[in-house]
């Protein structure tokens, strides 16, 4: 306990010409100096004895934090520029104490990157980021947000792409991960999809674009394909300050604006976690959420003829083959119309597909799951208002077909379950088939008889019935 005090003591003691500072120029009396000693007095004992905890350390920083915000309230007020000494030291002071002591404490590290991004201390954050994966190579998590921060504060690719790499190399089996980088690709294409046209972009050189190092990656790294400036077709908009035109046909056929790096991502992760549609399920997803960008239909294309060779008649598999042929295309884009179009006749045809199915059980769990999938997938477009009166038609009718195969499964118990039947129950509810709707409750009902979300699903129907 003696060494403990004596090292609480060597600490106070730094901070003895920063309070006399604060005393000199009037922002803190004697009294608050004092109060303010006898605080940090108690944290550095307790932060110091054998017993402490993160949290205690994680007070501690809370109380600096309060601390140094007066300080500048009060400078502030009193038209105090600057003062030899701030806060921020200290702070980052207690919170290097903080991870060395509690390395695997994972909250901590977030802590003290959240206060080093606060106060834009970009040197800080790479060197916490660098020691933070050092000790937790195996967290994707963090992995993810180390990506992140380089690709959004500092927007650069190169070190984003880099930190996914090297977490993928320890984090292989991680499905978020795969799905991060292949969000982040999407992202940098959609990126350059949109500046393809910008006078003076800044490009880099191809060498410095280079996915693949050996002396930083080495063998076990992802192989993706390796684009230049000249592939993107944007060699020319660096070269010139006009406003150049590029043709589409050039655009959509290099490599890198053809999505030739998000296949490359999907075929590693498949080889990864094989023979999983719902994760194929969760890639293709991050794919369909960009409308309008072209090489999105190429992607999901490849992924779509991928998950039928590996799993053909899941359900998973079958629901991103009947979206396949929605996916790249906006809402106010006139290729909808015969899109939709397409989806119904593959869901149809998936249908059908399911009668291959050994076994009636198999079949209608089959047959639920996609219905699932496609109500929830379907009911976004009848929210459109400019949606064609024939298309609506026939979108309602797709819906109704798919609901009877959940009530078939709800019937005869198969699969779905409680809070499954709830949502869809929700969404048939939100767009007024009141019918449908009438007929999952009383047979959900019959099931889980004292479910509150059901029971309150069919008040809403009784009175909705006496309203009329």
């Amino acid at each position: 306990m003696a060494g403990a005090s004596d090292k609480a003591r060597f600490y106070l003691e730094q901070s003895v010409p920063e309070l006399q500072e604060l005393v000199r120029k009037k922002i803190f009396t004697k009294d608050e100096v004092s109060s303010v000693v006898k605080k940090r007095s108690d944290f550095e004992h307790k932060v110091s004895a054998r017993g402490s905890t993160a949290s205690d350390y994680a007070r501690y920083v809370e109380y600096e934090v309060n601390l140094d915000a007066l300080r500048r309230t009060r400078a502030k007020r009193l038209g105090i520029k600057a003062t030899s000494y701030t806060g921020q030291r200290r702070i980052f002071f207690v919170l290097d104490r903080a991870t060395k002591k509690f390395h695997g404490d994972k909250s901590l590290w977030m802590l003290y990157l959240s206060f080093a991004r606060k106060q834009k201390a970009n040197t800080k954050v790479a060197q916490i980021i660098t020691n933070m994966l050092r000790l937790h190579p195996a967290s994707p998590e963090l992995w993810i947000y180390a990506a992140n921060y380089a690709w959004e504060e500092r927007a650069d690719i190169t070190e984003s792409r880099g930190y996914m790499q090297r977490g993928l190399r320890f984090c292989n089996r991680s499905k978020r991960l795969w799905s991060e980088y292949l969000k982040l690709e999407m992202i940098y294409i959609a990126k350059l999809s949109a500046t393809r046209r910008a006078p003076g972009f800044d490009l880099k050189r191809p060498e410095e674009e280079a996915i693949q190092d050996s002396d930083d990656f080495g063998q076990d790294m992802i192989t993706l394909p390796h684009v230049t400036t000249e592939d993107m077709g944007l060699e020319s908009i660096a070269a010139t300050s006009a406003r150049p035109t590029i043709p589409e046909s050039k655009i959509t056929s290099t490599p890198a604006l053809a999505g030739a790096i998000p296949i490359a991502i999907f075929d590693a992760a498949m080889k990864e976690i094989p023979d999983d549609p719902n994760f194929g399920t969760q890639l293709f997803d991050c794919i369909a959420e960009f409308e309008g960008l072209g090489c999105a239909k190429r992607i999901s294309q490849h992924m779509v003829q991928s998950l039928l060779l590996s799993t053909p008649t899941d359900a998973a598999t079958l629901s991103c083959f009947i979206r396949e042929p929605l996916v790249g295309i906006a809402a106010a884009s006139t290729s909808l119309p015969r899109a939709l179009i397409e989806v119904v006749d593959r869901f149809e045809l998936a249908m059908r597909n399911v009668d291959s199915l050994k076994g009636s059980l198999e079949q209608i769990r089959t047959r639920e799951a996609i219905s699932q999938h496609m109500i929830n997938y379907i009911a976004t477009y009848l929210e459109y208002s400019e949606l064609d009166p024939d298309i609506r038609v026939v979108l309602i009718a797709m819906i109704k077909t798919a609901w009877g195969h959940c009530l078939q499964s709800l019937n005869t118990r198969s699969s779905i379950r409680n809070d499954e039947t709830v949502v869809l129950l929700k969404i048939l509810q939100l767009h007024e088939f009141q019918d449908l709707v009438r007929a999952g409750v009383t047979s959900a009902l019959g099931i889980w008889p004292d479910d509150p979300r059901l029971l309150a699903v069919d008040s809403q129907v009784v009175l909705l019935e006496q309203g009329q």
